[in-house]
């Protein structure tokens, strides 16, 4: 595409692509933050492409995962989950911040790629939840929302299904929307085509049409421990069962996988968005990580920290020594986020930059070499163009009979469900 046209066609998008939220909240602004209903359009026009949904535990992560996306002219999502931001939040990034930060950034650098700001994992383990989730959503979205997660995974097949129902209303129309079944839980409690259904078929009945579906399909959250990870043959098999319906899958626990299997994802499943959220802290921070993003240990079991990478050796210092003082594990550090946020935002300019840019390369290489997302802004916003508004309606029309999905009948099919919902604990992001 020429310059001058595709200049064209971002204005275009710009002036019609940006929903009420963000345009009331940044009426000047050149930055495209858009539904996440077309991030997932631009990937699926492509063919077997994956967006990065990073997730935004702190500036540097957001600035190089913008950068990056730039570079690969790719569109990109940029979330935070509730255990990161919500009220009871371990980043100093938040769901009511996140928008204003993306914002600046692609104001600054002049970042004119497709983005979408997902709350993830939006929790939900019982009524409580639910009544808090009227009135906090809408506010999140006051923010800048422009996508979202419902996470209600926690719970037995019927209340997940009633939960996702319960709260639709509070989720503008035109937004991305993700739903979810299975906790990540690795190889215990794994997703089955029968539950997928279940919960896609009962949303359809209600008129209800996700966006995005995803699954326990064998991977974990946080630092990877076992090989398993993602069962490609399991997450193909549920999205084929799916495909009546139009849903995209979305990958959690991406961290923790190597190239090869991810590559296998975008060839093999309807996957277009895929969550990134620990390998991208460490390497901001300086850490040494393999190829499937996990951190190093040396021989006395602790992280690496390279020389001139990342954080200075300064605050490394502190943070290990207040992570030692704490009691904290290995899979604990995500929770310094926080309490050192404005320790890295004092360091020199040079150290802040290394610890984007070190973001930025991994991301690049990620979008433009596993997930095969380059070049698919373009498809972004000339789905945008197309729809000619923020929003470009359901991708699914409704094929189930609501009479055969009240709650009576909702209980009555989850309790035929043959299903093991694993072990349980804290499975939170």
């Amino acid at each position: 595409m020429m310059e001058t046209q595709k200049h064209k066609f971002f204005e275009k998008a710009l002036e019609i692509g940006r929903p009420p939220n963000i345009v009331s909240l940044f009426p000047h602004s050149k930055a495209l933050i858009v539904s996440g209903k077309f991030i997932d359009r631009g990937m699926l026009a492509k063919g077997n492409a994956i967006s990065i949904a990073a997730n935004g535990r702190n500036l540097f992560v957001i600035q190089g995962a913008l950068k990056a996306a730039q570079r690969a002219n790719s569109a990109i999502i940029i979330e935070i989950a509730k255990s990161e931001g919500g009220t009871g939040a371990y980043c100093a990034v938040n769901y009511w911040n996140m928008a204003r930060l993306v914002d600046n950034i692609c104001n600054q650098f002049n970042i004119t790629i497709p983005v979408a700001i997902h709350a993830d994992h939006y929790g939900i383990k019982g009524p409580a939840d639910i009544d808090t989730a009227k009135t906090e959503i809408p506010s999140m979205f006051d923010a800048g929302m422009t996508s979202i997660a419902i996470d209600a995974s926690h719970l037995p097949d019927d209340q997940n299904l009633s939960a996702n129902i319960a709260i639709n209303p509070y989720i503008p129309k035109w937004a991305g929307y993700e739903t979810e079944v299975g906790e990540i839980k690795g190889t215990e409690g794994l997703s089955t085509v029968e539950e997928a259904t279940f919960l896609i078929q009962g949303l359809n009945a209600h008129d209800i049409f996700p966006d995005w579906i995803a699954l326990n399909n064998g991977t974990t959250h946080g630092l990877e421990a076992a090989s398993e990870g993602i069962q490609i043959d399991l997450t193909a098999q549920i999205h084929a069962a799916l495909k009546p319906y139009n849903v995209s899958g979305a990958q959690h626990g991406t961290s923790g996988n190597s190239s090869e299997r991810l590559q296998q994802i975008v060839a093999k499943t309807r996957t277009t968005k895929a969550n990134v959220a620990t390998a991208l802290q460490m390497i901001s921070w300086g850490l040494t990580v393999n190829d499937y993003g996990n951190a190093q240990l040396d021989e006395n079991d602790n992280f690496i920290k390279l020389d001139n990478e990342g954080m200075t050796g300064k605050i490394w210092e502190k943070i290990t020594a207040y992570a030692d003082a704490h009691g904290l594990k290995k899979g604990d550090y995500k929770k310094l986020n926080l309490p050192f946020e404005n320790h890295f935002l004092a360091q020199p300019i040079e150290v802040r930059e290394r610890m984007a840019r070190r973001v930025e390369d991994f991301i690049y290489n990620m979008l433009a070499n596993v997930f095969n997302s380059k070049d698919t802004a373009d498809f972004a916003i000339d789905a945008i163009i197309k729809a000619g508004s923020y929003d470009p309606g359901p991708k699914g029309t409704r094929i189930e009979n609501p009479d055969q999905w009240t709650p009576e009948k909702i209980t009555e099919r989850a309790a035929a469900i043959d299903s093991d919902k694993g072990p349980e604990g804290d499975f939170d992001d």
